[in-house]
């Protein structure tokens, strides 16, 4: 931007006008220099207030103004003015709805607002967006029901699409279905296998490429740019992908690990992958000596929800018992079949199958514990359960005992992408989850910590047939959204308005690997010296490098070390009292500080809120900078994270928490007490404890006494 004209906009609306003198946030606007033009309007949101800003860009050339209002995360769309740089200060639920109006604290607050405004529009600049040349074929590996389904939305999309399948055949495991359970009402009547009808669908489709007994040697790149290795019959060949479906499945939990449960020990003990190729028999036959069977006992949880053997729910097996009891009453009526559970999940509409299946008098449940599966000498199976229904031991007769075992992701000892990045060849698994692909299933599911890579189906969590078409069309959908903007320049998910990028000053690099290590995307890599740079289309525009960096290298245009910096440094410190800062995460925290806002609650007004993009972005020298300005307390509200995190950027709070903890070591030895600087997990949720939270930090601040260095 050329030549700069700054102003800035005040509205009046939403309780701003009762709760702040506008003549003193004039006056504050004026004390930050360059901003001759201050304006105040009743409601800026309106027609009219829209009309009034864009007068003044046409008339007097105002191309960088503060709208001094509404939360950013609202009315996006009315305060949009392409050409201009406009940055946004919510008065009104920073202020207005979460404070006593007309005092000299909420006027000080409202003036240290308006002033970090002014101070960030000055340091940032206009983001461009770079258009780039892309390759759009959709790359999905694994050929059954999730990867048939994946390949076929992408296609209907009008995307070239890869399928890269093992086997000599599609279908993977849905193939070696009998049948499956109703996927429509009234959820009663079993259905032909539908991964049939998708694999002739996938074969006739122009847009699809089969590629059978085949693996994927490399995937090289980034999104829009791929070049995947694909060995087929023992020859290699390299194609240009933009984005990939994950979707290579499961497997069935090794069975042999199950003797407790009597498999092994006798042939008439299987699973229930086993039972369906029985049922495709016709009869369901002891696989011992042939003889129908006439009673079968289906053991739930064979290995699931068990720390020794799978920690997890595998969704499907219920459903799965309940039908292939179906198969013994239908193929012999005069057979019974018996289901001892731990729970019965039937979620959804398949509560409707449950209650179905539940009124076969041939068809008998019981919650119970399985203490054994004995053979007698006869080879007859009985089967022991305790802590039933009845609270009763029972022994149950059986000529077939089917044990309902989980699913095993394949990725568990197969990278299956072979990506060639720093961060290895496979995604990151959940450790809670012992394998399946990491895809941020909180906040987006189907992505990945591999931009451009989506998993879909059972090898991201454990799911029946429906579900997993389903995720299907998710993951197409996403894979074709990220082409979309990585074509325009943009970011993909969770900023995906973003046309920003890392722009670091290579000449002041250290080359100490903090970036490299900590960007949770792998966005960047290194060359052989140990330089880094950017594959930028794998970059999520979270800001963790901006935040890992020593040397303070890395900026975007419109955020930067030393744009929060300028912020921090534009408050006012009262010489009474304490003043305290928070860095506020854009995804959790500051949407909880909106809300809270929103139902009226009071926030302490000693506080200034700071957005940041993630937590990740945080950068030590904003401490430093805080204290010496004569800061009393720094907060950081981020995102929860963990097992079962929901951090936008799937590191980002850890990283910051981490850092925080070296700082504290550092502020102790400088004399200053750790306690200055702290750490929150804040959910979107947790709205309601917010004010109680800040306050107790307040207080622990006032009792620890003013910052040594305000008298400096």
């Amino acid at each position: 931007m050329e030549e700069r004209k700054y102003g800035v906009y005040i509205c009046k609306g939403c309780g701003i006008a009762e709760a702040v003198n506008l003549e003193g946030l004039e006056k504050a606007a004026r004390k930050s220099g360059k901003v001759p033009h201050i304006k105040s309007h009743d409601v800026l949101c309106s027609p009219e207030g829209i009309e009034f800003i864009k007068n003044d860009i046409a008339a007097e050339g105002i191309n960088c103004f503060v709208i001094a209002a509404c939360s950013p995360r609202v009315k996006y769309e009315e305060f949009d003015f392409p050409g201009c740089l406009a940055e946004r200060v919510g008065l009104r639920e920073l202020v207005a709805w979460t404070q006593e109006p007309m005092n000299e604290e909420t006027q000080s607050l409202a003036e240290d607002y308006l002033l970090m405004g002014c101070s960030r529009i000055k340091k940032s600049d206009i983001p461009e967006a770079v258009p780039a040349e892309i390759d759009r074929s959709i790359l999905v590996i694994g050929g059954g029901i999730t990867g048939l389904n994946a390949a076929l939305e992408a296609a209907n999309f009008g995307q070239s699409v890869v399928l890269v399948e093992k086997e000599a055949e599609l279908g993977g495991l849905a193939a070696g279905l009998y049948q499956q359970t109703p996927r429509s009402y009234p959820y009663q009547e079993l259905e032909i296998p539908v991964v049939f009808s998708k694999i002739k669908e996938v074969l006739s489709h122009p847009k699809i490429k089969v590629l059978t007994k085949s693996e994927v040697v490399q995937t090289d790149g980034q999104p829009g740019l791929y070049d995947v290795t694909i060995k087929t019959d023992g020859k290699e060949n390299v194609y240009k992908i933009g984005a990939v479906i994950l979707a290579a499945g499961a497997k069935p939990y090794d069975p042999t690990k199950l003797g407790h449960l009597g498999y092994g020990a006798s042939d008439d003990v299987v699973t229930n992958w086993e039972m369906e190729k029985l049922a495709a028999e016709g009869k369901i036959l002891r696989p011992s000596n042939g003889k129908p069977a006439q009673k079968v006992v289906f053991i739930q949880c064979a290995g699931s929800r068990d720390p020794e053997h799978l920690p997890y729910c595998s969704a499907f097996c219920c459903n799965t018992s309940l039908k292939q009891a179906r198969y013994v009453r239908q193929m012999n009526p005069d057979a019974l079949a018996y289901i001892i559970y731990r729970d019965m999940r039937t979620p959804g509409q398949y509560e409707l199958f449950y209650k179905h299946t539940q009124n076969d008098p041939g068809i008998l449940l019981t919650k119970g514990d399985i203490t054994g599966v004995n053979v007698a000498d006869d080879g007859t199976l009985a089967v022991i359960a305790e802590n039933t229904l009845l609270g009763e031991r029972i022994k149950i007769e059986a000529d077939l005992v089917v044990l309902a075992t989980g699913l095993v992701p394949v990725t568990v000892d197969n990278p299956v992408l072979n990506l060639n990045y720093r961060q290895g060849p496979g995604l990151p698994d959940l450790d809670l989850f012992q394998g399946f692909a990491d895809s941020n299933f909180i906040c987006f599911q189907y992505e990945t910590r591999r931009t451009g890579v989506y998993a879909a189906g059972a090898v991201r969590q454990p799911m029946d047939i429906a579900t997993a078409m389903e995720d299907a069309a998710g993951a197409a959908l996403k894979a074709y959204q990220c082409l979309e903007h990585t074509s325009k320049g943009i970011a993909v998910h969770p900023r995906a308005w973003d046309t920003t990028f890392p722009d670091p000053f290579m000449q002041r690099c250290t080359s100490c690997k903090r970036c490299t290590e900590e960007c949770p995307f792998g966005a960047i890599e290194e060359d052989e010296k140990g330089t880094p740079f950017y594959k930028i289309n794998r970059c999520r525009r979270c800001g963790t490098c901006m935040g890992a960096c020593p040397e303070r290298i890395v900026n975007f245009k419109d955020f930067s070390v030393d744009i929060v910096g300028s912020m921090v440094k534009a408050l006012d410190i009262p010489d009474e009292g304490v003043r305290i800062v928070a860095f506020v995460c854009e995804n959790d925290a500051y949407p909880a500080i909106d809300a809270a806002a929103l139902h009226k609650l009071r926030l302490h007004p000693a506080v200034r809120f700071i957005p940041v993009r993630c937590l990740g972005s945080f950068n030590l020298v904003w401490i430093a900078d805080a204290l010496s300005r004569g800061i009393d307390g720094i907060m950081l509200l981020g995102c929860k994270y963990g097992d079962d995190y929901q951090c936008h950027f799937a590191k980002g709070s850890e990283l910051a928490n981490y850092r925080m903890s070296k700082l504290q070591e550092t502020l102790d030895r400088l004399g200053l007490e750790s306690e200055r600087a702290q750490f929150f997990e804040v959910a979107i949720s947790d709205f309601d404890r917010l004010p109680k939270m800040i306050d107790d930090f307040v207080a622990r601040v006032e009792e620890i006494g003013p910052n040594p260095y305000k008298e400096f």
